[in-house]
């Protein structure tokens, strides 16, 4: 195991190296790259007060060109760029002229915050569910469950979030909720109990959309899971042992149903990171999603990329994080 780990891990770098390659290519090649953000930016400075916009000279150019190495074949220009990176330089944003590493700082705890928590919330919720869904599959309480979730499973997240603000927030029908944000105005003065409270509060409805984003297929994926392993021959080897049926599944097929569900631990790692753009926007909180978004809008190169590697680096490590999931749960799982 702990070779393919090492194996895996030397692996990750190659293929880092490949992603960001890509995607530096096509952002340079592509029209609007880094060049022509530039020189818009520039014609917008010489315009300001209605004035005619100005002629860039060529020697102008050159020396934009110059500073964003893109005077050289870009193979070469991404060494410079990667040149940085080694050194923990992941550039300067173009929109607010602040250091990316910066700004990742700054975005990912509130991300994290709320990524994290629908992401705990939704395995503890999900798993005891689904396991109890198996044991009574085809009764009452799994057939009504089983009807509320694909129900749930067919709202869009953006609609269930529309609709949550409109009936919880929006003060049309009830005004419980804040509509949006991550803090309130006031926070900065309030004592830290009433921090929290506060944090929590404005943190309800986009952790519930978040929950809601992997209910139905965490809880269904567990019912099956469950159901399958219940059905195999170890199963009733231990019943005709003189086993009880909630020794057997407790102690035997509960642990080997986790294996499909083991899948999501760690490739769930740089989605969480990354945060949702939909969900972000509703709420209006000024997380990784939002900050992803407007630099792809906003075609800032040096923020895209270090946000992409950043993404990818913890996304490869995640299904890492997986792997050795299914060998803490299944011993019997050998990686060579």
């Amino acid at each position: 195991m702990k070779k393919y780990v090492l194996k895996r891990l030397l692996l990750l770098f190659p293929t880092l190296l490949g992603i960001t390659f890509v995607v530096f290519m096509v952002s340079h090649l592509a029209p609007g790259g880094p060049l022509e953000a530039e020189l818009s930016k520039l014609k917008a400075l010489t315009s300001e007060g209605g004035a005619s916009q100005k002629q860039i000279s060529k020697e102008e150019v050159d020396i934009i060109k110059a500073r964003l190495h893109l005077d050289k074949p870009i193979p070469i220009a991404y060494l410079y760029w990667l040149g940085q990176v080694v050194q923990f330089d992941l550039g300067e944003s173009r929109i607010n002229y602040k250091k990316v590493g910066d700004l990742v700082l700054e975005k990912m705890p509130i991300s994290l915050t709320f990524g994290l928590s629908g992401f705990l919330i939704s395995y503890c919720i999900c798993i005891p569910l689904g396991m109890y869904k198996a044991l009574g599959h085809g009764e009452r309480f799994d057939i009504i469950s089983s009807f509320i979730i694909f129900f749930t499973y067919s709202i869009p997240i953006f609609a269930l979030a529309m609709l949550l603000l409109y009936f919880l927030a929006s003060g049309n029908f009830l005004s419980i909720f804040p509509l949006g944000h991550e803090i309130s105005d006031n926070y900065e003065s309030l004592e830290p109990f009433d921090k929290l409270i506060d944090r929590l509060h404005h943190m309800f409805l986009p952790v519930l959309c978040y929950t809601f984003h992997s209910f139905a297929v965490l809880t269904i994926l567990m019912k099956n899971s469950l159901l399958e392993e219940i059905g195999k021959d170890y199963v009733r080897t231990a019943l005709a042992k003189g086993m009880s049926f909630k020794e057997a599944v407790f102690k035997h097929a509960f642990r080997n149903s986790l294996i499909p569900i083991a899948t999501g631990f760690g490739s769930n790692l740089g989605l969480i990171l990354a945060g949702s753009l939909i969900i972000e926007l509703v709420f209006n909180i000024d997380g990784m999603g939002l900050l992803s978004f407007t630099a792809v809008k906003q075609r800032d190169t040096d923020l895209m990329m270090g946000l992409l590697l950043i993404q990818s680096f913890l996304s490869l490590l995640g299904n890492i994080i997986s792997d050795v999931c299914y060998v803490l749960i299944d011993p019997r799982i050998k990686f060579e």
